[in-house]
């Protein structure tokens, strides 16, 4: 391609470029690897099993009424459901993912003392999709259940008091559409306020403040990767600023995929001591990726909104599935309480026609209202088979003590950015933070451990922005997507260690190995010319 038109695409965004970088690497001769998107190529099974067995004894519920019509059911019955369902699970026991919702109804029961015949009732009406999410913010179980995943995963052993609420959505992408709006709707965060943002960050949380729906002042708070992707004391400062209205970010970090270590998390809850008022919303979508993670919405729950994902871990962004968590006594509440006298009675006129009493409405049920722009509130809800599937995984999680699919997942990433560096011919540091789940690889540094600091300052003085990777693209057919596009400082490619196989990153590695050795050689060439060309000094004569 013409190099001229690369630095046209500079303010694209990473996955906008990502686009003509595919087009680039398709029209070379190379076998493409796209190792841009972080879609997992791996996916939970048994859940899934689980799933569609459910399905089938939902399937014979249905079936019990209008038997008299042709491809007519009805809805299932309460009464007997679960005398019904250990009929089922006993005589297809031998079937795939029989035996692990049989073990699901036990761990329902048996550890978190709820009705198997009101949970099995439940999941029959959701995986049929035959009423509508009652209730709209959740399916009522379902939340308890989910409940305690979300404890396990992003909690831990960490000490926690009271309870949390959660309202189910298509997503992190929707949650962070639904919380942008809601928290502008409710005058949280206003035109001309300053938000901070924990970079490098997904880059949507940089691009969406800029929108005419919301003109925010963006304050970065930087990660550096000479820090291993940790916030300085020194940066959190500007945090204390009582201008910045609300910090996001995400935990582990995207792309770096580094988690927040204990003292930066203990450095953000002495902030929070000082800035009570202080908003954080945690994206923790990785958080599963790591042992022993601890979200800020467990140091610090009044002031946090948590958005998680069940996209990742279980290989599941076709479902849309996450979740947003507020706990039950919260900073938002708190402000929408004093707001100013004419604030509040526009509010009570915009939630009016859902409560009779709008102001006792907690923010996360006006995230559900707003989300169906108010007047739909009564349809609103995520779809009840997705939200089966999500208590499908959550219990699959649950029920798993050795934490075997955990491991396997942290293996399987591991092993593909060990591969990548064995090829690199670089050493792989090792960062007890570090998920792996993306990886930032940085020219400069690249560049410099192969041929030395000179040759890592004159790369990064011979390439236009992106101009590496579409050269990478079109010469080897390796797509990665910019670094500079999340927030980063540096010249830098983001390469997803989950959507190809191992053998791709050792070839992912070669190639950029190659072309470092192609610029290096030119380098010499350059130097080379200009030693040559430096006129020789006279010796010195004597007089």
């Amino acid at each position: 391609m013409d190099f001229s038109e690369v630095e046209k695409m500079a303010n694209l965004s990473p996955f906008e470029l990502k686009d003509a970088l595919i087009k680039v690497a398709s029209e070379s001769d190379r076998l493409m690897l796209n190792a841009g998107r972080g879609n997992p190529n791996f996916l939970a099974t048994t859940p899934r099993h689980g799933f569609f067995q459910f399905g089938l004894f939902a399937m014979s519920e249905s079936e019990r009424s209008y038997v008299y019509m042709e491809d007519v059911g009805g809805f299932p019955q309460r009464e007997g459901i679960e005398a019904r369902f250990e009929i089922f699970t006993r005589t297809h026991r031998s079937v795939p993912g029989v035996r692990f919702i049989e073990a699901a109804v036990s761990y329902v029961r048996d550890q978190l003392g709820l009705s198997a015949g009101d949970f099995i009732y439940e999941m029959c009406e959701a995986i049929l999709g035959c009423n509508y999410p009652v209730p709209d913010r959740m399916l009522r179980l379902s939340e308890i259940i989910v409940d305690q995943y979300i404890h396990r995963e992003m909690i831990g052993t960490h000490p926690f008091v009271g309870k949390f609420d959660m309202y189910a959505v298509e997503g992190g992408t929707a949650a962070m559409t639904y919380l942008f709006n809601s928290l502008r709707e409710n005058h949280l965060i206003e035109p001309g306020d300053t938000i901070a943002l924990g970079m490098p960050i997904f880059t949507p949380y940089i691009e969406i403040p800029h929108l005419n729906d919301y003109r925010l002042v963006e304050l970065n708070i930087d990660a550096e990767p000479e820090n291993n992707w940790q916030y300085t004391k020194k940066e959190l400062q500007k945090l204390l600023d009582p201008k910045v209205k609300a910090f996001f970010l995400c935990n582990p970090s995207n792309p770096p995929s580094v988690k927040m270590s204990d003292e930066v998390l203990n450095n953000i809850v002495e902030i929070v001591r000082q800035r009570p008022d202080l908003i954080i919303l945690t994206d923790d979508v990785y958080g599963t990726f790591a042992d022993d993670f601890v979200s800020l919405f467990a140091m610090c729950p009044q002031n946090t909104i948590l958005v998680y994902s069940f996209s990742k871990y279980f290989g599941a962004t076709g479902w849309r599935m996450g979740v947003v968590a507020t706990h039950e006594d919260n900073v938002l509440d708190r402000k929408i309480a004093a707001l100013p006298e004419a604030q509040r009675k526009e509010l009570d006129e915009r939630y009016g026609s859902i409560t009779t009493d709008p102001r006792k409405l907690k923010f996360i049920d006006r995230l559900v209202a707003d989300s169906r722009t108010v007047a739909l509130n009564h349809t609103a809800g995520l779809s009840t088979p997705v939200q089966a599937q999500m208590v499908m995984f959550s219990l699959f999680s649950l029920m798993d003590e050795p934490q075997a699919y955990k491991q396997a997942m942290k293996r399987i990433v591991l092993r593909r950015k060990q591969a990548l560096y064995r090829e690199l011919g670089i050493p792989m540091v090792f960062d007890p933070n570090s998920v792996r789940y993306y990886h930032l690889l940085d020219m400069e540094d690249i560049a410099t451990q192969m041929h030395g600091p000179a040759f890592g300052k004159w790369l990064l003085t011979q390439l236009k922005p992106n101009e590496a990777l579409f050269r990478l693209a079109q010469e080897t057919g390796v797509v990665l997507l910019p670094g500079r596009g999340f927030g980063g400082t540096h010249a830098s490619g983001r390469v997803s260690l989950a959507n190809l196989n191992e053998y791709d990153y050792a070839n992912i590695g070669k190639s950029i190995r190659g072309m470092a050795s192609e610029y290096f050689a030119r380098f010499e060439q350059q130097a080379g010319g200009a030693k040559a060309a430096r006129p020789k000094a006279p010796k010195k004569g004597k007089k």
